[in-house]
């Protein structure tokens, strides 16, 4: 019997309930969760900034979560290279991708390998965005 192997990759800065609630519902969905920590640099790419908190540290911080099985620092912009060297078949992402050129773009990719893509709900009143603000705020 194969297990189905989850993949939910984040950047994961300054960890808050949104992130905990993404692994726990990628866990109830498959056998073996991979979560996959966002470079400093693939951040930067794709946001514009670097997280608050380094790799090395966001990486142990996600690794230690009990739903986790385990992590891979995600170096590469395009998540089908990412899925070349894990194999996964599910990815999770919040829902907040959904019907957005990326995540049309991502089911896109995923559907010529047979990978499910699967949207979580987006803890709205909560992100590392709105964090981040909230710090550069009391720091001004």
């Amino acid at each position: 019997m194969s297990r189905r192997v989850g993949y939910a990759p984040g950047i994961y800065d300054l960890f808050h309930i949104g992130h905990l609630n993404i692994l726990r519902t990628s866990r109830e969905l498959c056998d073996h969760l991979v979560a996959g920590v966002v470079s400093d640099e693939m951040s930067m790419l794709a946001k514009g900034r670097t997280p608050v908190v380094p790799l090395v540290e966001r990486l142990e911080i996600v690794r230690s979560c009990r739903y986790v099985d385990d992590v891979h620092a995600e170096v590469v912009p395009e998540k089908l290279d990412t899925w070349r060297e894990l194999r996964f078949d599910v990815i999770f992402k919040g829902d907040d991708w959904r019907g957005t050129a990326k995540g049309h773009k991502l089911e896109r990719d995923f559907a010529s390998v047979g990978v499910e893509v699967v949207y979580l709900p987006y803890t709205a009143h909560t992100s590392s965005t709105q964090l981040r603000r909230v710090l550069d705020e009391l720091s001004a």
